[in-house]
């Protein structure tokens, strides 16, 4: 055992020997600080999440190496027209005067515009290249000439089928809505001209004819922002709110009330000034981050006070009564510390960029918090009241909240009384929620979707009672991409590709290919035993039958006769390149022939799993080397990576919490076997979150996959308090129960009131207008209340426990 006494004493002294010293200090490094606000940038969006998975990069490869059909890069825009039958020929001259519209305004921009009515215009005059000249291609033609084209552009262009609704009709042609790609000439990276000429659109698009939706990367990110920004309007003012209601029920003394804001301004200009020094920036995840500080910071505040009041009350002089307070509460305060930040810490084993960046800032904000609640505050709370009795200020009162003789600290000392009197009992009834709440955690999921980062469509409850004048937009973004998702199959849910590297010029290339889809995986759609696929093979044969000679040519070398070339590839690749279908063999076939691409149709009842794990074994038995890739597994990706993520960071926090609380009480306490009871409760507070999600219909997603690893460092806390001052009484008195009413009826009283406000300010973040920072805040309110409560209730059986064995 370490003499730490020796050390808390030298420090305890040196904080009430040099408070207005210290206090001076704080306030320059503060000003250090906030030179660092000013490099804090916004980062809204879901990008860097998907760049986190190698799967995103085969994807954006593959893009690169082959184009996609309709690109929506950075400098689209996409109209999103709705008509009773977009191939009719009035909705095929209203899309193409919309399109003359947009590219007659030259604040717009615009490069090109790509989409049916463009196919359309150009099947029925191929030199029609400018707006006039399609309109009137299509003008000059009859509605069964536009049928005509329409089907020949199906048949040439089979891709152009991911702009149209998926009500369409192929046969008749018909579809209900499709979607129009608009080009500008920006520079790379101006989204604040893109979102100008974007918004400019909006308003083209409302005087225009028919049902026009503008949808935009620029946009979309603007979008992000303002949710951000109002976000954080809602949820920091009610947590301010919240926390002035709390403080003013701790404290009761205005002064003190003041303090406590001081040091918790304190607490955020320092994190939030090292996020613009080294670079991090803010994104939704990180809206978390000042609540959850405000909330640790407010406990920390409230043991400091409360613990110094019952001294005052036994009738210490205030420097005494600090140098008791800190002699204790430095120690609990550094073990809380490091068990949370290992806790937060935890998420840097994360393979998702944003989950790092969050779970380190927030690691680093309680380092600053201890620091500022640990030293500042009872230093400033010091110099305070000796300028105060100076003045003849009195205290407006001393009295800690939840003392031994309120009703209070009468009631959290009856768990003791329980595991006093009925410990079989109580071990029942704990081991019997747990058990429920285990069997309901096995159905918990983990998933990531891009709507859980977009603007409510519809707003909750809680924020539909918020007063008109302060209430949240009513996010477009939201409503677009919803009507988008729902109607197109823009995101690739019902296919997957393939991408093969390979000699493709080599007689039997195409040959390897084609076999791979002869007996395909459960989830992928079969015709004929086949797999249903679009490719290079597709495109030579819809050019076959187009052309007689390219078919003898196709003919001559299909030694299987199987309508696949099996020699003299190059040959037929050189002619298919030569002919009308060049673009579309292009999409398939890489410029220097060393790789193809093949998209397959997969089942749209088929899970993300199942088809990932199909794509994954189908990609493998390609005699080529061959990679899957396509949204369904990007997003697969992601979600395993999510799971991955809460599993590993809750066992290193969870063990590494384990490991440090053992030594630690070894080392100053001389009981190791301290450590492990204090992370009893935690245990069954875990269980019961994880159980409870499937009941509130969460699942671990981007901000909720962090919940394990937090519930360990928010929740130990409660632990680690109460048995410290648990100890310290019993190394006084040597009487269990005695001690247990003590610490209950004392410190029971701050560890009520820091539940409290944790949970109540971060139970605000449900205000958010992004379900996902909604989800984040009622779960970490949960495992706040949860920690609490097991702190109180399992924590004295646990202690008993200890001490039959090991006191």
């Amino acid at each position: 055992m370490i003499d730490h006494e020796r050390v808390l004493d030298a420090l305890s002294h040196w904080i009430v020997d040099n408070p207005e010293r210290i206090v001076v200090a704080f306030l320059l490094v503060t000003a250090v600080f906030a030179g660092g606000l000013s490099g804090v940038e916004i980062d809204s969006g879901t990008d860097r999440f998907f760049e986190s998975v190698p799967e995103h990069d085969t994807q954006q490869y593959v893009d690169d190496q082959f184009g996609a059909t309709f690109e929506t890069g950075e400098d689209t825009t996409q109209l999103v027209v709705t008509d009773e039958n977009v191939f009719s020929k009035r909705a095929v001259l209203r899309t193409l005067e919309l399109q003359q519209d947009l590219q007659s305004d030259p604040s717009l921009r615009v490069r090109e515009t790509t989409g049916l009515a463009t196919g359309i215009a150009q099947v029925l005059d191929p030199f029609a290249t400018t707006p006039e000249q399609r309109i009137q291609a299509v003008e000059t033609a009859s509605p069964a000439e536009i049928r005509d084209a329409a089907r020949t552009l199906l048949d040439r262009r089979p891709g152009i089928t991911q702009v149209l609704s998926e009500d369409r009709n192929l046969e008749e042609p018909r579809a209900s809505a499709t979607i129009v790609v608009v080009t500008h000439t920006v520079p790379e990276g101006d989204q604040a001209t893109l979102e100008s000429i974007q918004e400019r659109m909006k308003g083209t698009a409302e005087t225009a004819d028919g049902d026009i939706r503008v949808f935009g990367a620029a946009i979309q990110q603007a979008g992000f922002d303002q949710a951000i920004f109002e976000s954080l309007s809602l949820i920091v003012p009610a947590v301010v709110v919240f926390i002035l209601l709390c403080l003013v029920l701790a404290y009761r003394d205005p002064i003190d009330l003041l303090l406590a804001l001081v040091s918790l301004i304190f607490a955020l200009v320092w994190t939030f000034g090292f996020m613009g020094y080294a670079g991090i920036r803010f994104n939704l995840m990180m809206i978390a981050v000042p609540v959850i500080l405000l909330g640790v910071g407010i406990d920390f505040g409230i043991h400091a006070v409360n613990r110094y009041r019952e001294e005052r009350v036994d009738g210490a002089e205030p420097r005494e009564s600090m140098l008791l307070a800190n002699d204790q509460l430095l120690v609990a305060f550094f073990i809380v510390t490091v068990t949370t930040v290992i806790g937060f810490l935890a998420n840097v084993t994360s393979k998702l960029e944003p989950v790092r960046e969050f779970g380190l800032v927030v690691a680093v904000g309680l380092v600053f918090t201890f620091f500022v609640f640990g030293i500042f505050l009872p230093a400033l709370k010091l110099a305070t009241d000796r300028r105060r009795a100076a003045l003849g200020i009195g205290q407006f009162s001393i009295a800690p909240f939840g003392g031994e003789d309120s009703r209070l600290g009468a009631a959290l000392r009856s768990s003791a009384v329980v595991a006093k009197r009925h410990p079989f009992a109580l071990l029942a009834v704990i081991l019997l929620i747990t058990g429920a709440a285990g069997a309901s955690a096995t159905n918990v999921e983990s998933k990531f979707e891009t709507e859980d980062f977009l603007p409510y469509a519809d707003h909750p409850p809680q924020i539909e009672v918020i007063p008109e004048e302060i209430a949240p937009s009513e996010f477009e973004i939201t409503d677009t991409s919803n009507y988008i998702k729902d109607t197109f199959e823009t995101t690739n849910t019902e296919q997957v590709t393939v991408y093969v590297e390979g000699p493709m010029e080599q007689d039997n290339a195409l040959e390897v290919v084609h076999r791979a889809g002869a007996d395909p995986p459960p989830s992928f759609v079969r015709e004929d035993g086949r797999a249903v696929s679009q490719g290079l093979i597709s495109v030579i044969r819809t050019y076959a039958n187009q052309d007689p000679e390219f078919a003898a040519m196709v003919e001559r070398n299909d030694l299987t006769d199987n309508g696949v070339p099996d020699r003299n590839l190059d040959a037929i690749y050189a002619e298919l390149l030569r002919s009308e279908y060049a673009d579309q063999a292009e999409q398939y076939l890489t410029e220097d022939r060393r790789a193809t691409k093949v998209v397959y149709q997969v089942e749209s009842s088929s899970t993300q799993k199942e088809i990932t794990a199909d794509s994954r074994a189908f990609a493998a038995d390609v005699h080529f080397d061959a990679e899957a890739t396509g949204d369904t597994i990007v997003f697969r990706a992601l979600t395993e990576a999510l799971m991955s993520s809460a599993v590993v960071s809750f066992a290193v926090a969870f063990g590494l919490t384990a490991v440090f609380l053992v030594v630690v009480f070894g080392l100053l306490e001389g009981r190791w076997s301290l450590g492990l009871a204090t992370m009893a409760p935690i245990v069954v507070a875990v269980v019961m979150l994880v159980g409870s999600m499937p009941v509130l219909g969460i699942a671990f997603n981007a901000l909720t996959a962090t919940i394990l690893a937090i519930t360990i460092g928010l929740g130990v806390a409660y632990s680690v308090h109460i048995v410290h001052r648990f100890i310290d009484e019993y190394d006084e008195r040597g009487d269990v129960h005695g001690s247990l009413l003590t610490t209950l009826g004392g410190t029971g009283g701050g560890v009520t009131a820091s539940m409290l406000t944790t949970s109540g300010s971060v139970a605000c973040m449900t205000l958010a207008v992004n379900p996902i920072l909604g989800q984040f805040g009622l779960l970490t309110a949960i495992s706040t209340f949860y920690s609490y409560v097991t702190a109180i209730v399992v924590l004295p059986l646990a202690l008993r426990a200890w001490a039959r064995l090991f006191g």
